[in-house]
């Protein structure tokens, strides 16, 4: 039996039906009802529904105009979920915004916002009681292999470096082991 060919108990995939201008509309609020999102993210969903792709921005606009799409809003909650929930740094959450297509000045707002009263070293030392339990219950430690882990760790997680090495220089057994960032360690804030 060939690849495209339904077996006895499959159905043959159909593809989706496009949408007209007000189904599109209707499936545009469905999925913000499950999904919140920016505006240019609905959209790359939406060219995959629409019928008339001149039907796109109008929908857009209309959920504007009725408040159900809001990219400030959205980018000021996700990235306030991020921060406090999730425990991540600046780089993280900005990279976060933009994978969901915020607008750069957005996303600078909602960063600053997010940010506003947090310490960063403070940020780090909460991320590693909460997250990496091991670093902590080990006490010092010694090797240089798991504290090689934990950087690259909290580094994904959208922590500086500098703020990173301060924060493992306390956790090291050799703490004078630990070189500083290089001078071109371009920190992305």
């Amino acid at each position: 039996m060939g690849p495209n060919k339904a077996g006895p108990n499959r159905t043959a995939r159909r593809p989706a039906a496009k949408l007209a201008s007000e189904a599109l509309f209707e499936y545009a609020i469905k999925y913000l009802s499950l999904q919140a999102c920016s505006s240019e993210a609905l959209r790359s969903r939406l060219r995959l529904k629409s019928a008339n792709l001149a039907d796109i921005d109008p929908t857009i606009a209309r959920l504007k105009e009725i408040g159900y799409l809001n990219d400030a809003r959205f980018a000021e909650s996700y990235a306030a979920n991020r921060v406090e929930n999730e425990g991540f740094g600046r780089m993280r959450v900005l990279r976060d915004l933009r994978a969901k297509r915020v607008p750069e000045k957005l996303a600078d707002k909602a960063l600053e916002q997010a940010f506003r009263e947090k310490s960063e070293s403070d940020m780090i030392d909460s991320f590693i009681d909460r997250r990496m339990h091991s670093l902590v219950a080990k006490g010092q430690i010694e090797d240089e292999r798991e504290l090689a882990k934990a950087y690259r760790r909290l580094r994904r997680a959208g922590f500086s470096s500098g703020g990173i090495l301060t924060a493992l220089k306390r956790l090291a057994a050799k703490p004078e082991l630990i070189d500083e960032p290089p001078p071109d360690d371009i920190e992305l804030d």
